[in-house]
């Protein structure tokens, strides 16, 4: 389970597992950006998935993964408030061969997060108070 708590104005603290990941908003929005927006998290967390089959993949076929890593930009679509596009690009290892390239955008492309986003998952929003969370 994920668990989300407030901490003060727009920080909030994520436990996930026995990690900690802290989201807050930028100046400019009325936080102390102290820590990413849950967005970028989000963004983030496609080009870390994306990054992470392609190290599998690469790994599994004995290939280097040193320099292997990846960049995201986004944008956000016009309403409702949501993130509308997102670019992911893959630094492939400068040892790898080009004829590998193809595979390895297939398999990349296909993560978990990627995968989500392209079959929508069934989402619900519930409240609870405080009590029934202690319960």
């Amino acid at each position: 389970m994920i668990v989300v708590t407030h901490l003060e104005g727009d920080r909030f603290e994520i436990a996930v597992r026995n990690h900690r990941v802290y989201v807050d908003q930028p100046l400019a929005d009325g936080g102390e950006d102290t820590a990413p927006t849950p967005t970028e998290l989000f963004v983030s967390s496609l080009a870390a998935c994306v990054a992470f089959y392609a190290g599998r993949y690469l790994t599994r076929h004995g290939l280097p993964t040193d320099g292997l890593g990846a960049e995201a930009d986004y944008g956000f679509a016009k309403g409702p408030t949501r993130v509308g596009q997102v670019t992911v690009r893959l630094r492939v290892p400068e040892a790898v061969p080009e004829d590998k390239w193809a595979a390895l955008l297939a398999v990349a492309s296909h993560c978990t997060v990627h995968n989500t986003l392209d079959v929508q998952p069934v989402v619900s929003v519930e409240l609870l108070t405080a009590e029934r969370a202690a319960a």
